[in-house]
């Protein structure tokens, strides 16, 4: 019994000082690049809770497509190209020096999100991060406008992109 009270004591402070030496070791600022693994980890938590939080209370796209795209085009000029840029591809020093960097819209990362999932991340923003939520600001109509826009960036056609799966 003694043996066994001996060695979860061990274990409890090898386990103490591991979390105390890792958190030694993690930068909390925005200068120095996240490693592999706090990475990954943020990553994947940030798309499962996207991903959860996208399911409901997603009003329907305007019907008219190249309306809306048109739209999007003037709200994206508005509201994203500032850290984004103007390509969608190139962020702006604004959107290069934020950590998380702007994403590039174009890219296989944002084009697989599902339409209701970039809805949800315009309207409500990603905490600790750069991108702020537009839903106080734009109306639904306009984000989705938005969405439909920032399809375009890489010539995918939104409807394919309704049901895309991560």
């Amino acid at each position: 019994m003694r043996l066994r009270v001996i060695i979860v004591l061990s274990i409890i402070a090898i386990g103490a000082a591991a979390v105390v030496v890792g958190f030694t070791h993690v930068e909390l600022d925005a200068l120095h690049e996240p490693g592999p693994l706090e990475t990954a980890l943020a990553t994947n938590i940030k798309n499962i809770l996207i991903a959860r939080s996208s399911r409901y209370g997603i009003p329907p796209a305007p019907a008219d497509l190249k309306a809306s795209v048109k739209e999007g085009e003037t709200v994206y000029g508005t509201d994203c190209s500032m850290c984004h840029g103007m390509d969608g591809r190139t962020p702006t020093d604004t959107g290069r020096w934020m950590y998380p960097r702007a994403a590039d819209l174009t890219s296989p990362v944002v084009q697989n999100y599902s339409d209701r999932e970039l809805f949800w991340i315009v309207k409500n923003g990603i905490r600790l991060s750069g991108m702020p939520a537009f839903g106080r600001v734009e109306s639904d109509e306009h984000i989705w406008d938005l969405v439909r826009y920032v399809r375009t960036l890489r010539g995918t056609a939104p409807e394919e992109s309704q049901g895309a799966a991560r």
